[in-house]
């Protein structure tokens, strides 16, 4: 009985000892598999973060692109701008100055209504007159040579 028992223990190792390497073979492999998983997975994760790097460089450079083309076009509206800004400081300086000559004209007018024309008639002038037979009147030919003169840096506003 002896030897039966030592012998059974023997072979219950030897069983013991097979299945201990297949379960460690069996985790091993688990292990592996684990490993290559997560290989893969972190792959996967540097693939992902490398396209989204990627999206954003895109991106960058887009805006970048739209940016550019925003400043040109606020650069040549401000550009527009500043030469209409110009050109009605010019307008408005030969307004200034047509005015003043209107307003000489019109006092001319009047002084000549209080003097009856300075020619001796006894009609007035009235400003008809003055546009029909604008050349045949000798108080005309005084304004005909005077150029309307004005600058842009006459009136600042």
């Amino acid at each position: 009985m002896a030897s039966s028992s030592g012998t059974s223990s023997a072979s219950f190792l030897l069983q013991n000892s097979g299945s201990e390497e297949d379960l460690q073979q069996l985790m091993d492999q688990r292990k592996r598999k684990r490993m290559v998983s997560n290989r893969e997975s972190a792959r996967r994760s540097r693939m992902r973060k490398q396209k989204h790097l990627d999206d954003l460089m895109t991106q960058l450079t887009q805006l970048g692109k739209e940016n550019n083309q925003i400043l040109t076009s606020m650069n040549v509206t401000t550009q527009h701008y500043l030469n209409i800004e110009h050109e009605n400081s010019i307008l408005r300086a030969q307004m200034a100055e047509l005015s003043n000559r209107l307003e000489s004209l019109n006092e001319i007018i009047t002084f000549m209504n209080a003097t009856n024309g300075g020619f001796g008639t006894e009609e007035p002038y009235t400003f008809t007159e003055t546009t029909d037979g604008f050349m045949n009147n000798p108080w005309n030919y005084l304004y005909l040579n005077q150029p309307i003169m004005a600058s842009a840096d006459m009136l600042q506003y």
